[in-house]
């Protein structure tokens, strides 16, 4: 995964399957899919069609962008697969997906959402630390919804279990906008 190309075609976006209880976060996955259509990017995420999932791969969609989904093998008799996709690929476990989802994209992006989200947040995050790639991890602060993780994150490195630099691998977009500007570097 290291040596990546410096140029940015696809971006991973890790979010939740529900719409949560806040109108933003719907409403800035739909902006975060139109913005990466129109940056001329992809988009690589978990292949369904509901909730802030389904938001952003229809947005995508929509601009007429490539959209990739990858879906593992546990979710594909729950209705959730989104039809419409450029492509969808069907993987064994979660475990694959993720590393499926890293092969493909260029840059991490993160919405809200609960414990997959963060599974996969802080899989890339590890990632990056270890060197296994140089791929931007920015979360995208909707509504300050991840005001309490970075709390916590910033209180790990005043107790000594995460150095400075390895804090600074997790970029902050407090918008849609602002995360793709960071990704294309416009």
């Amino acid at each position: 995964m290291a040596n990546q190309e410096r140029s940015c075609r696809r971006v991973a976006v890790y979010c939740g399957s529900a719409n949560g209880s806040h109108p933003a976060f719907r409403a800035e996955a739909a902006a975060l899919g139109t913005a990466i259509g129109a940056a001329g990017l992809g988009l690589v995420y978990g292949g369904a069609n509901v909730g802030l999932m389904g938001a952003v791969a229809d947005a995508v969609l929509a601009a007429g962008a490539e959209v990739i989904g990858v879906l593992p093998q546990v979710l594909a008799g729950k209705e959730i697969a989104h039809v419409g996709l450029t492509a969808l690929e069907m993987v064994p476990t979660m475990h694959e997906r993720k590393a499926r989802m890293a092969e493909l994209a260029d840059a991490f992006l993160v919405l809200p959402g609960g414990y997959g989200t963060l599974d996969e947040l802080m899989e890339a995050v590890t990632w990056a630390q270890l060197g296994l790639h140089a791929k931007p991890c920015i979360l995208i602060n909707t509504a300050g919804y991840w005001n309490g993780l970075l709390a916590f994150l910033d209180s790990t490195v005043t107790a000594g279990f995460l150095k400075v630099e390895n804090r600074q691998l997790l970029l902050v977009a407090g918008s849609a906008h602002d995360a793709i500007q960071i990704v294309t570097g416009n």
